[in-house]
């Protein structure tokens, strides 16, 4: 695990490593008898080769979306108070039957039959005056992205260093300001630069940053790593 950044001096920017993706949990490992090894998850695999090889490209990975497990999973992740979306379903009323609905849901997911809904536009107030836009999607829409983030950061997160902090599980604003200050305190500051970037992944150029991952995948440059099972259906391949 990262030292908190308020640990002492040394802490704020020594350590780099990146545990496992939110939700991955150790449990999922464990040995299957008491003499015996515990084997790595599917998706823990998916992290190990990412890690040994940052060029790796990842052609087959919705069968790690649509996996049950892990779509129960970001369920019950979900905020039960949620305003619903364009559907009108809500977090209780879908948990009646949750077994059935998520079955069902990877059934969809697994032959390509899977459409996500349009977003609910709500604007909330801010104290300028200007109103923020928000989007509300569907609760399987949430379910879906949830779980498919989880997956990207599985291989994501094992490219950043460790005074990143925007957007990545487990870490915030706060955690990031608590870096700031540390490192204010304990080194030769001249300068700090804030900047507010707009548009920057649909900037011209930024594209190519992003190509881990391939959508829809063509032809493997080369073989999956050992573990790492190719998706083997057929129809509408996410990833």
């Amino acid at each position: 695990m990262k030292s908190p950044n308020n640990a002492g001096p040394p802490a704020a920017e020594e350590m780099e490593g990146s545990g496992l993706a939110k939700g991955n949990l150790r449990q999922q490992n464990a040995p299957r008898t008491p003499s015996r090894d515990g084997a790595p998850s599917a998706l823990e695999r998916v992290r190990q080769a990412a890690k040994r090889d940052r060029k790796l490209r990842f052609t087959a990975l919705l069968h790690h979306v649509y996996d049950l497990n892990r779509l129960r999973a970001a369920y019950f992740s979900l905020k039960k108070e949620a305003a619903p979306g364009v559907d009108g379903e809500t977090w209780r009323h879908y948990g009646e039957a949750v077994e059935d609905n998520l079955r069902d849901l990877s059934e969809r997911l697994k032959r390509g039959a899977y459409r996500a809904k349009p977003v609910r536009r709500v604007y909330i107030s801010k104290e300028d005056g200007r109103q923020r836009p928000l989007g509300v999607p569907a609760l399987e829409d949430k379910i879906v992205q949830r779980a498919t983030v989880e997956v990207l950061n599985a291989i994501y997160e094992t490219d950043f260093l460790g005074f990143a902090y925007g957007f990545r599980p487990g870490r915030s604003q706060h955690n990031a300001l608590d870096a700031l200050y540390t490192g204010l305190l304990t080194k030769k500051v001249n300068w700090v630069l804030d900047i507010d970037i707009r548009g920057f992944f649909g900037a011209p150029g930024q594209a190519g940053r992003f190509q881990r991952v391939q959508f829809p995948p063509r032809q493997r440059e080369r073989a999956a790593p050992p573990g790492i099972e190719p998706w083997a259906h057929g129809g509408n391949d996410m990833g």
